[in-house]
């Protein structure tokens, strides 16, 4: 029954632009009286990396599992490839998620099973493939992330950047059209954080799928994002082009990207939500903020579609074994 009501809210936006392969269209996020999310807004492109980012507490993670029907709004709608998520019924749900892949923090492994076991089971799970298929898209997928030598070992014998690759690996077994990436780079040295990235972006010019990462680390997404998102006490500072959001004018965005402490952003995180209710509004004429973007006023040049992977599936119930 409430999926049924936040499906129909008062007021809720058209259907997104085609370039949009995910539309969050007004979605707000409570937790008792708690508010995480509170009308975010934006498209994402089809077949580029787009990263949102963000102070920690601002509620990154809680954006990622509402788009991917883990948590149920109070309010708004996602669109996955033209597809609404919020107030469907569960089997279309999990219908959606067939076209979804995801890299939680560390991997979500099951810890008795070998490497090679956790990337198949997708495969084994979800398809009538044979063994020698299965076993062929594992090698294929291993190799391509770097982990061919190490599939008979527990998750428990690896190290903790061998976890989130083996973790990749499986949420590519099924060749989903768009991935997320859920902080990847947590718990990672910064050399093995710049290893990581330049595997992402290999993955992404080897698939042509959407790739979605959330993260905190300013660096690493320069390095793999097309496009950057801001949230900072449960609103949605600024999305768009790197480029565009590097150069704004905006002191959060400002402060956030240069990882400096003076702005906006302090230590006291009750004082940023007071920043938030009443400065940056009053700001936004001043310094040219930059809206929640839809892909329809988007410089085309910018936003040259790349043909999305075939998604045939992905393992919900993985889902749910810990982030």
């Amino acid at each position: 029954m409430a999926r049924d009501r936040a499906q129909t809210i008062p007021g809720q936006r058209p259907a997104p632009d085609s370039d949009a392969i995910i539309s969050i269209q007004g979605i707000t996020k409570r937790f008792g009286n708690h508010t995480v999310l509170q009308d975010i807004s934006f498209d994402v492109p089809r077949g580029k990396t787009s990263a949102v980012l963000g102070p920690s507490g601002t509620g990154k993670s809680v954006l990622l599992k509402t788009v991917i029907g883990l948590l149920r709004p109070e309010a708004g709608q996602v669109y996955i490839d033209g597809d609404p998520i919020v107030g469907v019924p569960e089997k279309e749900v999990l219908r959606i998620r067939r076209k979804i892949g995801v890299l939680f923090q560390d991997g979500a492994l099951f810890g008795s099973m070998n490497l090679f076991d956790n990337i198949s089971f997708p495969l084994v799970e979800h398809t009538n493939k044979t063994d020698k298929e299965i076993r062929d898209i594992v090698l294929g997928k291993s190799e391509l992330v770097g982990l061919g030598a190490h599939l008979h070992k527990l998750p428990g014998e690896v190290s903790g950047g061998m976890r989130k690759r083996a973790g990749l690996a499986r949420a590519l077994v099924l060749e989903p059209q768009i991935l997320f990436f859920d902080e990847p780079d947590s718990g990672l040295d910064p050399v093995r954080v710049a290893y990581l990235d330049q595997l992402i972006n290999t993955v992404h010019e080897e698939t042509a799928a959407t790739f979605f990462i959330i993260s905190h680390n300013i660096e690493s997404v320069r390095r793999t994002a097309h496009y950057l998102g801001l949230l900072f006490q449960s609103k949605l500072v600024g999305f768009g082009s790197k480029e565009a959001m590097t150069n704004s004018g905006v002191p959060v965005i400002e402060q956030f990207l240069a990882g400096r402490p003076e702005g906006p952003i302090s230590m006291d995180e009750m004082a940023d939500a007071e920043i938030v209710d009443h400065g940056i509004a009053a700001e936004a004429p001043e310094t040219g903020q930059l809206e929640p973007v839809s892909m329809a006023t988007q410089d085309r040049d910018e936003t040259t579609t790349m043909p999305a992977a075939a998604g045939v599936g992905q393992d919900p119930s993985a889902w749910h074994t810990g982030s």
